[in-house]
Parts: structure tokens; C-alpha cells; sequence
């Protein structure tokens, strides 16, 4: 009887094998993993900046394939909903809480529309009042949430034009909002399905290097064009708090306002033509004027030019004045950068950035502020005395932090911090901020002290610190280091340094991430503020460890390592594995062996998890250090397959010595970039019995001016991207391999036909495959079926492929012999 069973289960095997297309409806996952799907989540949380109110924020962990199938036009890469005017791929929340710091229970926020699809949350400056949209069926409507009475009003029809950014902006006052609606000269959109060509579309090259990524949804002809502006175009509109509504700036394609720090000014940003087919549409021409409160031009500070062309590099930059923002510990200061080495990172220079300030009226040449070793990357400000200037450099992995004083620029800056941005061990952490009388976040200081809050990786685990530092020296002193053994602390804001109070949230593998309030100054003192549960009790009692092994070569790597519950470690029996990774590079060994795993994380179980199948008899090794080094003059992937090889045998050696693992059925599975790496690993290794390949790019001459990490164009690298690419070496794929891409990816390089050409080749090959294109989804999954689809998909395959592979090769020795 059981020969019988084999045989026939064997030439169901066969028969589904020799298939060339399924039609199936959407599937579900067995229940072990179902269980972890189809519960309800933790709210996110929103603090006021005197941690005296909360706001929860409730949403459905997924969309539905129906939502994902409304109208959507993709332009100058941006996804619109036509008819709604909104980005259509947005995350919407379907209801409020309010909630008291000292309460144990929030309220209900009252007032709420019928099927709430909320988004777009700003706080007003005093923090008493939080606007927020809401999405109807035909657009998109402001309204208000009155905190303490936790009520909520709406203040608009649903006529406002949320399809490019700063959608929402308070008057200092507190009176009123500046929104983009819908401007009423809007034109009908056409249909460019249907519509008749006028002609060809032409695109010319006028002798200049373009070298631009892969970018996806572009614009592809007039048509789009005309689309494109008619849904980028809104009129800027007032609305008072009691529902009264007033023109404040004529239509134009609007891309950003901010308001000055002390309300008097805005600074608006329009986009022009001419459009590009060749990028986005933040590259797109684009005019800045400030503005004051009332409307009034007070003058036009930058034009930007169409960017097609840039110098070669991660580290170019445009000509001109760029990163235009105001200083939040000024009224109505502004700050840009201009590049001194023309945005070209070949040219050799002593700076390659130098900031700018422009006062009121906001005319002419603004006056130096601080010149940078490397690219700006942000300016963190105190007073008229104290500011902080970052910079990095992505080939050294180099940043540094400058302390100077902006009234007085003739006095040399001072580097505090010069260090490799990925050795996380030395990373000193982030200054604590708090709100000045204009409601924007400045350095906490005290004289010439300011504090720092760091994550706290060290060769021993994971310490989350407070440190307070002496900025015209340097030196350190430790205020408080979390001494948490069985749990993580991680620790989210200051609210108040002075008297040591800081937000906390503190979880363990087991116990919901919770929110606390920590005195440093009394290390045991906690005070709870939330008391979310743990929605996945069937995880609670599987084993959970962070396990460290070295590479051939002698680099430490690491992995999250699950055993199923009730697993008898001191009795081990070798069970099938499942591995995900994601590969990383990095230009040093010492960074790239640092461990920032730590097994007190809270166990999530989202979509794309590799986590479920513990719960289905797996050893799961989740986020398996793949680092992919090149020291010096050499580029990590210059040996990229090798290293990739001696990763995956390191990790599946490391399980194997404690007696785990079945050598014999192990699966690797990856997502975007860990896709990529899962072809290859499959192609250059006998390691594995199987694979999983979500929204991947296998053949690297579709990207030719660069992907991920690597800079060097196709021309100039050849047989980097020949031998880094699966597809060039289909013919030596003979490991099962599930692939599996949304049918409308948006990431750059990952286009669908990625995923088909490469399977069109390992069919053609005679490979074992199975291609799921999943309609409407993008890069990443969001609708419960497509997700639910997924993970059967997934568990299918390791069924078939890796748990059960001694039965399948019993199976078709038996129908050989027959």
C-alpha cells in the first residue's frame, strides 16, 4: 500500500512538473503559518514633545487586491490614483486613539468618518491639534483631531490634490493650514490606451554622458506629459479652522512649501518644463521662490535646470545652489550648498561642499558658513554659537562631524567625530533634540555640553547609552547604559535630559514591543505607557538565538537562529533548514564582522519573514551575515561569487557542528538584492536544495550604468557584471528555484522582465522552475491574498524541494526503474 501511495505521489509530482502554465486561484498557507497572518496589530504611536499625550494609530496589516486594483497611472515616477489623487500605493490607518501619558486606557476618538482611509498626520506647532486627510471614493478631504477632546471635524470636500509632496502645512498660529487642492482648470486626462498617436516619439542624445539608473515608471510620450501636469498641478488654498477657505497661490506643478520657523515667510517650490523621459520628476526643472505668510512674493531665490547629465559616481552632484532649508534655531535664516568640486567626485579638492546662510529679503549671494572634506548631509543647529555640520563619502564609507559657530565663521570648525559610517561599534550615536519657542528641533545643550543617545552594539551585545559631551574637546562622560540581559532597550527620544527623563521602548524575543518612560538618573525607575500583547502565541516557545561563526578566511559572521518548540537541543535531530540573507558590501573587514543581530528582538513574523517555517518542522537561519568585502584598491565585487559561496558554506557549516541540520535539505531564499544572491549561490554552488527568488534582477547589463553598490558601467567592468550575472549562467542552474515578482515592480532594476527572462532562459535550459507573477503588486507585497499566495507558494516548494526531498528522489529512482 505504502509503494503504491509513492508511486502515485510521484506521478502527481511528474505530471504537475510537465505543466508549462497553472491556472489557480489565490491560495493559502496551512494553518500553522495562517495563524500568524490574520492577527490583528499593535497600533503605532505618535508622543507630543512634553510627553504628555499619545496618539494610536490603528491600520490592517495588509491591503486587499481589490484596493490594489483601483485606477493608477504611473508618471515621471510617481503611482497616481486619478480619481482620488493620491499616491496610490499609500498606507492608510482606519482609526484614532487618544491617549493620556498617565492613563491606563486611550479614548476613542469621536467624529471619525465612515471607512476611514487616513494619512497625511501633522502636528499644529502648539501640539494640541493634529491635521490629517481622509480618502473617499472620489478624493481626498482635510480634517482636524482635537486632542484633549479627542474629537475629530472635517474641515474640506474631498477636492485636495495629495499627489506630490506637503500636501498639509499649519500657520504658526495655529489658526489655519495651507493645502494644494484641486485647481478648477484641471483639464480631462487622456486615456493613453486609446488615444490615437500624432507621431513617433523621438528621444536624442546630444552628445553628453546621461548615466542614469535603471528608473521605472517614467514618462513615455506627450501624452504622458499632458497627464502628468494636470495631476501635478494644484492651487495652494488657506483653510481656517472654523471651515473658511481662501486662494493663496495661483496653480502651479507644486512640489514643496515649508514654512520659516517663526511663520512669516514660505518657501514654495514648482516644477517646469521641460519634462525628461530618462528621469524622475524630482529632476525635473524646478523653480524656488519664498513667499510671505500672506501670499506675497518676496523673491525668487533658485532656478534648477533639467538634470539628465551628471557626473559620474554615487557622489555627484549637481551644479548650483542645492538642499535649500531653513535654520530651525533662527526665525527666518535659509541655508543651501554649493559643491566646489563642480558635483564631479573625480576631481581632487580640499572641500567638496560648502554651506551658505541668506537672510531677509532673501537677496543675492548668501554668506559662507562652513566648508566640508566630504558631501553635506545635514546641518544639526543650537544657537547663534553652536551648530553641527555632517558630511560622508561613500567610496571611504568616511563621515565626519564639525562643530563651528555660525556667527562667527572665521573661527576654524572643529572635527569632533571622523569615522567609517558602517563600524557600528564606534558609533557615538544621535544628539538629543528639543522643540525651541518655534517649535523646531534644535541641540539640547548646556554651555558647551550637548548629549548623545546611542544604540549601543558592542562585541558583547547590544547596550543602548546616554552619553554627555564636551564639544570643544570631544571627551565623553556615560549618564546611563542599559544593563537589560533577557530583554532590548531601545531608547527612542529625550524628553526631558535635564531631568533624565527618556522614552524607552523595551521588548524581548516574546514579550510586544512596549513604550516606557526611563529615569537615568534611577536606573530601576520605569514608568509603562503601553501595554500592547503578543499576537503570536504559537512563536512563544520556540528557541531563538544569535549564533557567531567565522568564514574561511577568518571574517565573523553571524545569523538569527530558530529551532521549533519543543526542539531537544541536547538530543539534536538534523532537520531541513531554511536560510535568508541579503548581501551587503563593505570596504573594510572590521566593519564588516561587527554582530548587530540580537536575539532579545521581538519576533515579527511579517509577509516576507522566513520565520513562519519554523512552525512547519524547519531550522530557520533568518538574516545570515553576507558581507562582501573589498579592501583598498579593491571592489567588493571584484569577488563578489566567491565571497558569496564562502558566506552560505560558513552558515550552513555553523548549524551543521551542533548537529541541526540535514546537509542534505537546505533551502536559501532572498528578496530584491537576496534574490540576485540566491540565483547565484544556486548556480555557482552544490550547497542547497532549493531556492526562493522574490522581485530579483538577474542579468546585470539591463542595469549598465550601475546597481546596488557598484559604480563601474558595464563598459568599463564587462566581466564584473558578465560573471556577477545569473542569467549568463543559466546552464548551470540544477537546483530547484521558485521565483516569484509583483507584476508592477517600481524599483529601480528590478523590473518584472527580470524575473521572466530569466526563467524564459532556465526553462529553455531544461532547469527545474516556477515562475509567480503576482498582479498589481509592486516591489514589495501588500495584499493579503498576494501575501497569503506567497507564503503557500513558498511552503509548497519547501515541501516539495526540502523537507520531503529523500521521498521525491525515492519517488523517480522508483519511476526510472519502471
Amino acid at each position: 500500500m505504502n509503494r503504491l501511495l509513492l508511486c502515485l505521489a510521484g506521478s502527481i509530482l511528474f505530471l504537475n512538473e510537465m505543466a508549462a502554465q497553472e491556472n489557480l486561484d489565490y491560495q493559502k498557507p496551512p494553518q500553522e503559518i495562517l495563524e500568524l497572518i490574520d492577527v490583528p496589530l499593535a497600533p503605532s504611536t505618535l508622543i507630543d514633545s512634553d510627553a504628555e499625550m499619545m496618539i494610536f494609530l490603528y491600520r490592517d496589516q495588509f491591503k486587499s487586491i481589490a484596493e490594489l486594483s483601483e485606477e493608477e497611472l504611473r508618471l515621471g515616477g510617481l503611482r497616481i490614483n486619478p480619481v482620488t489623487n493620491i499616491n496610490s500605493r499609500a498606507r492608510y490607518y482606519n482609526n484614532f486613539k487618544v491617549k493620556s501619558v498617565n492613563a491606563k486606557e486611550p479614548v476613542q476618538v469621536n467624529g471619525l468618518p465612515e471607512n476611514p482611509r487616513l494619512t497625511n498626520f501633522s502636528w499644529s506647532p502648539d501640539e494640541s491639534m493634529m491635521a490629517f486627510t481622509h480618502t473617499t471614493d472620489t478624493g481626498v478631504e482635510l480634517w482636524v483631531l482635537d486632542i484633549e477632546n479627542a474629537t475629530a471635524r472635517k474641515l474640506t470636500e474631498a477636492n485636495l490634490n495629495a499627489n506630490m509632496r506637503s500636501t498639509v502645512n499649519w500657520f504658526r498660529d495655529n489658526s489655519a493650514i495651507l493645502v494644494t487642492t484641486l485647481p478648477e482648470d484641471r483639464k480631462a486626462l487622456i486615456n493613453t490606451e486609446t488615444s490615437v498617436p500624432s507621431g513617433p516619439t523621438i528621444s536624442v542624445s546630444d552628445g553628453k554622458e546621461a548615466q542614469n539608473r535603471t528608473y521605472q515608471d517614467l514618462l513615455k510620450n506627450p501624452n504622458d506629459e499632458y497627464n502628468f501636469e494636470q495631476l501635478a498641478r494644484s492651487e495652494i488654498v488657506k483653510v481656517n479652522l472654523n471651515g473658511t477657505v481662501s486662494s493663496w497661490m495661483a496653480p502651479k506643478m507644486y512640489s514643496d512649501i515649508s514654512f520659516s520657523p517663526d511663520g512669516e515667510y514660505v518657501m514654495v517650490t514648482h516644477l517646469k518644463k521641460p519634462f525628461s523621459y530618462l528621469v524622475p520628476y524630482y529632476r525635473f526643472p524646478s523653480e524656488t521662490n519664498i513667499y510671505d505668510k500672506n501670499g506675497q512674493l518676496v523673491n525668487m531665490i533658485n532656478e534648477v535646470p533639467l538634470i539628465e547629465d551628471l557626473p559620474k559616481g554615487f557622489m555627484a552632484e549637481r551644479e548650483g545652489k542645492r538642499d535649500w532649508s531653513w535654520r530651525s534655531d533662527r526665525p527666518a535664516t535659509l541655508t543651501y550648498v554649493v559643491a566646489l568640486d563642480g558635483g564631479d567626485p573625480e576631481k581632487e579638492v580640499e572641500y567638496r561642499d560648502e554651506y551658505f546662510q541668506l537672510e531677509a529679503p532673501f537677496k543675492g549671494e548668501g554668506t559662507s558658513l562652513i566648508k566640508l572634506k566630504n558631501r553635506a548631509s545635514g546641518i544639526t543647529w543650537g544657537d547663534d554659537d553652536t551648530a553641527l555640520a555632517n558630511d560622508y563619502w561613500w567610496n571611504t564609507r568616511n563621515t565626519k562631524t564639525y562643530v563651528f559657530d555660525p556667527s562667527n565663521t572665521s573661527q576654524k570648525p572643529e572635527i569632533i567625530f571622523d569615522r567609517n559610517y558602517q563600524d557600528v561599534y564606534s558609533d557615538p550615536g544621535r544628539f538629543v533634540m528639543s522643540k525651541n519657542k518655534w517649535g523646531r528641533s534644535v541641540l539640547e545643550l548646556e554651555k558647551d555640553e550637548a548629549f548623545l543617545m546611542g544604540s549601543g552594539f558592542t562585541e558583547d551585545g547590544q547596550f543602548p547609552f546616554v552619553d554627555k559631551i564636551d564639544l570643544s574637546s570631544g571627551e565623553t562622560e556615560r549618564m546611563y547604559q542599559s544593563e537589560l540581559k533577557d530583554q532590548k532597550e531601545g531608547l527612542v527620544e529625550a524628553l526631558d535630559i535635564d531631568q533624565g527623563k527618556i522614552l524607552v521602548r523595551i521588548e524581548s524575543s516574546t514579550e510586544y514591543p512596549n513604550y516606557f518612560i526611563r529615569d537615568i538618573d534611577s536606573k530601576n525607575e520605569l514608568t509603562q505607557i503601553t501595554n500592547f500583547k503578543n499576537p503570536f502565541k504559537s512563536l512563544e516557545e520556540v528557541h531563538k538565538e544569535v549564533i557567531t561563526y567565522k568564514r574561511d578566511d577568518g571574517l565573523e559572521l553571524n545569523a538569527t537562529l530558530y529551532l521549533p518548540a519543543g526542539y531537544d537541543m541536547s538530543n539534536p535531530e538534523k532537520l531541513p533548514m531554511f536560510m535568508w540573507a541579503y548581501p551587503r558590501e563593505f570596504k573594510d573587514k572590521n566593519s564588516a564582522s561587527q554582530n548587530t543581530s540580537n536575539a532579545n528582538d521581538f519576533t515579527y513574523p511579517y509577509y516576507g519573514s522566513p520565520v513562519y517555517w519554523v512552525n512547519r518542522g524547519y531550522v530557520v537561519l533568518d538574516d545570515a551575515s553576507f558581507p562582501i568585502v573589498g579592501e583598498g584598491d579593491e571592489e567588493p565585487n571584484d569577488t563578489f561569487r566567491k565571497q558569496l559561496v564562502a558566506n552560505a558554506k560558513a552558515a550552513i557549516d555553523a548549524v551543521d557542528e551542533r548537529g541541526f541540520v540535514d546537509r542534505d535539505r537546505v533551502a536559501v531564499g532572498g528578496h530584491s538584492y537576496g534574490a540576485f544572491m540566491t540565483a547565484n549561490l544556486l548556480s555557482h554552488s552544490d550547497l542547497f536544495a532549493a531556492g526562493i527568488a522574490r522581485s530579483g534582477a538577474y542579468n546585470r547589463t539591463l542595469t549598465p550604468f550601475g546597481f546596488q553598490s557598484e559604480e563601474r558601467n558595464y563598459w568599463e567592468a564587462p566581466q564584473i557584471y558578465n560573471t556577477m550575472s545569473p542569467f549568463m549562467h543559466a546552464e548551470k542552474m540544477d537546483t530547484p528555484l521558485l521565483m516569484i515578482h509583483g507584476e508592477a515592480d517600481n524599483n529601480s532594476g528590478t523590473y518584472p522582465m527580470q524575473s521572466e527572462r530569466y526563467f524564459n532562459a532556465l526553462k529553455g535550459l531544461g532547469a527545474t522552475a516556477r515562475l509567480v507573477m503576482l498582479p498589481k503588486e509592486s516591489h514589495g507585497y501588500s495584499a493579503k491574498e498576494s501575501v497569503l499566495h506567497v507564503l503557500w507558494e513558498q511552503d509548497q516548494w519547501l515541501e516539495k524541494y526540502v523537507k520531503n526531498r529523500e521521498i521525491r528522489a525515492n519517488n523517480e529512482q522508483q519511476e526510472a526503474g519502471n
